[in-house]
Parts: C-alpha cells; sequence; structure tokens
C-alpha cells in the first residue's frame, strides 16, 4: 500500500456543532461546508471505516485516536461505546489509546465512569478564572460557561480521569500570565497547553470559500486581525513570565507543552508539537462525513484531499498534494527567518499565522515573530543548562 508509514488524525464526530458560543472559534463557520441543515452526526458507516483503516494503514504499533469537534461530547455517549468496541475489535494486536478534546460543560458521572474505564486522555478547555474565561466563552443565550466547564473538571479529578489544560491566550487573558498560569496549577493541571489566539477578518469574501469566513490561511492579502487577537508583545511576555514561574516553583512538576517543545528542538528531538517542528503534513482532519483535510486549520475547498469512501487514509497522507503542502513550511520560510538566531528552536511556527512582511519586506513572516523571538531568547539560557544536564 502507497503512502506514509504513520499518521495522525483529528476526527470530527460531531461536525463543528457546538452547545457553547465561543466569540473566538474557527472552526463553527465550517458548518457552512456542508448543506444547510444537513445532520452533522458521523454516522456509523464512517466511524467502522474511519477506525479500521486508521489502525491497519499504518505502520505503527501503537495507534491514537483524537476526538475533537466542536464539541464531541454531543454525538453522545453510544457513539463513543462504540467506538471503543471496534477499536478492540480491528486492534490486530495493536495498543490503541485515545484523546477527547472538550469545553467540559456537559460531562458528568456516566461520562466519567466511561473515561476512567477506557483510559482516555481528555484536554477541558479552560482559559484563565472566571472573567477571563467567560470574555470569550459563552452561552448561546449570553451566560457565561466557566462554572459548567469547573464542574466538568471536578468530575474528572473525581473519577481518576487523567486531564490537561487547553487554554487559549487571547487579548485579554495574555496580560495577566501569572493569574491564568496559578489558577490552572492551583485547578490541579500538571500538564498545560497554552494556543496562541491569531485570527484574521476578511476585508472581502474569500476565493477560496466564497464566502466571508475568517481569512483562510496564506490567502489574499488583506484583513487585520480580529480584535481578539493576542498581541505579539503581550504572548511573547506572557510566555516568559509563566516560564520563570515555572521554573521557580514547578521545574518537574508541571509540563508546559511550549516548554517541552523548546527543549526537545533544543536537543534536536522532534518537538511532540507540530506548529514547532521543521516540516509538517501528517496530522489530518476528518470530517464527520469522511471528507479529509490537510490539517485541522486548513478545512477550506482547497485543502480537501478526499473522502475515506474513496480513498486509503494512507493515501492520502503520502499523496504528492499533501507532501507539497508540509514541505512548504520549511521551503517558503522567508530568509530573515533563516538568519535568524532562535529559528531552530521556531522553525516558523504555524504556515497559518505566516501573513506579516519582514523587515526587509519579504512575505511570509510569522504574526508572532516578536513574541517567539523574546520567549526563546529569554529562555534560550535555561534550556542550555537542561540539556547539559540531560546529557
Amino acid at each position: 500500500m502507497g503512502g506514509v508509514a504513520a499518521f495522525n488524525v483529528v476526527a470530527k464526530p460531531i461536525g463543528a456543532a457546538c452547545n457553547v458560543h465561543c466569540a473566538y472559534c474557527f472552526y463553527a463557520e465550517k458548518a457552512r461546508l456542508f448543506p444547510a441543515g444537513e445532520n452533522c452526526k458521523m454516522p456509523d458507516e464512517i466511524l467502522e471505516l474511519y477506525i479500521r483503516r486508521f489502525i491497519t494503514e499504518q505502520d505503527a504499533p501503537e495507534v491514537d485516536f483524537v476526538w475533537q469537534g466542536g464539541e464531541p461530547t454531543l454525538r453522545g455517549l453510544d457513539f463513543f461505546r462504540r467506538a471503543v468496541a471496534l477499536q478492540r475489535r480491528h486492534a490486530g494486536g495493536k495498543v490503541i489509546r485515545n484523546a477527547l478534546q472538550t469545553n467540559g460543560t456537559l460531562l458528568d458521572d456516566a461520562w466519567g465512569d466511561f473515561l476512567a474505564e477506557h483510559r482516555f486522555l481528555v484536554g477541558v478547555s479552560i482559559d484563565g478564572p472566571e472573567p477571563l474565561h467567560d470574555r470569550h466563552r459563552q452561552r448561546r443565550d449570553g451566560g457565561g460557561t466557566w462554572a459548567s466547564a469547573l464542574r466538568g473538571l471536578r468530575v474528572l479529578r473525581r473519577h481518576g480521569v487523567e486531564f490537561n489544560t487547553l487554554t487559549v491566550v487571547h487579548r485579554d487573558n495574555a496580560r495577566r500570565p501569572l493569574e491564568v498560569y496559578r489558577f490552572l496549577r492551583d485547578l490541579g493541571s500538571t500538564f498545560m497547553q497554552f494556543l496562541p489566539l491569531v485570527e484574521r477578518s476578511p476585508g472581502a469574501p474569500s476565493r477560496s470559500a466564497g464566502w466571508r469566513l475568517a481569512m483562510p490561511p496564506a490567502d489574499d492579502a488583506g484583513g487585520d486581525v480580529t480584535e481578539w487577537s493576542v498581541a505579539p508583545a503581550d504572548y511573547g511576555a506572557f510566555l516568559c513570565a509563566i516560564f520563570d514561574e515555572w521554573l521557580r516553583h514547578d521545574l518537574g512538576r508541571v509540563f508546559v507543552q511550549i516548554f517541552e517543545s523548546a527543549l526537545a528542538n533544543y536537543l534536536r528531538l522532534a518537538p511532540g508539537l507540530c506548529v514547532f517542528a521543521p516540516t509538517c503534513g501528517a496530522a489530518l482532519a476528518l470530517e464527520h462525513n469522511g471528507d479529509v483535510y490537510s490539517c485541522d486549520h486548513y478545512v477550506y475547498p482547497r485543502y480537501r484531499l478526499g473522502n475515506i469512501r474513496e480513498t486509503a487514509l494512507r493515501e492520502m497522507a503520502g499523496s504528492h498534494r499533501q507532501r507539497q503542502f508540509g514541505q512548504a513550511k520549511a521551503a517558503e520560510l522567508p530568509a530573515y527567518c533563516r538568519r535568524c538566531d532562535v529559528a531552530f528552536l521556531c522553525h516558523g511556527e504555524c504556515p497559518k499565522h505566516r501573513f506579516r512582511l519582514t523587515p526587509d519586506g519579504e512575505p511570509g513572516l510569522n504574526y508572532l515573530c516578536p513574541a517567539y523571538q523574546t520567549f526563546f531568547r529569554h529562555s534560550l539560557p535555561v534550556l542550555r543548562r537542561m540539556a547539559e544536564d540531560w546529557g
């Protein structure tokens, strides 16, 4: 069978449907890719086809399933019970693991029992203390979601479910780094992901999609960042402040994804985070109807690779189109970035964010470049010492 030896997939069992209205959500608009009123529930036919192919089509002894949305718990417990049963049927001796990303608001003891029994790793979206979380993460009636998200976290802790926290760093919480970090630490989070919010608003309908979507990655010039996008200077200061706090009090006890990735890159190991890898393209997105896209952040018509009803996942992952997509990350890195002293830690970050001009006028500079230069130069002496201890 042609294709790549191993690849990842982010599966959307309920498409973009969600019970929460997050002002900054980049995925909610993906519902427009499908006919109005379409049932966005992944049918059992697609579920079994996906599970069987994902397990059998890659040469790896361990297979990690990642379930996202929208809000995947809207698909219901019975769907995930069927998924686990199908994984057992098709495992073929491979180790199967599951990760679920959720806003936490629908979790109850039935979910807690299930997630604990099947050892799911659960990522819970929470943006900090109540005012910062509820600034953009609201119910459809305008009320906040902080209390229900914390209730879901308590369910996970009560049932002993392994969890991590995913914090979107937006214009507001970026200015209060220690408040956010200490809040998450006090919640019991020992693995934290900080996801910088960078979205552009189009000045005109997108050529690639035909409607007023959030600006597609690397699309036509124009369109500034949204009012909730993080400012680069704030994000750099945010990371530095948390790094210093973590170094003083929590080294070896709390794991922060970007810090782990930075050390891995310093040691010339796989960073474990695609945005800091030299190339990308090994993580596909699977929609509820079986459509497959190049990446979770590139779910636009031009990046559709096919449908699993017609084409093997491995074939799509290893296709010429997808290889070009992944290699473009390095090939299109501006000369300014190639000369940068911390380029080996950053690798230009996500191509989705490369819509600025370099100081010498070359296109393709990452919007967050000033943030990463600040943070990586700040942390570099510590990374060097850690690497010496490692060796």
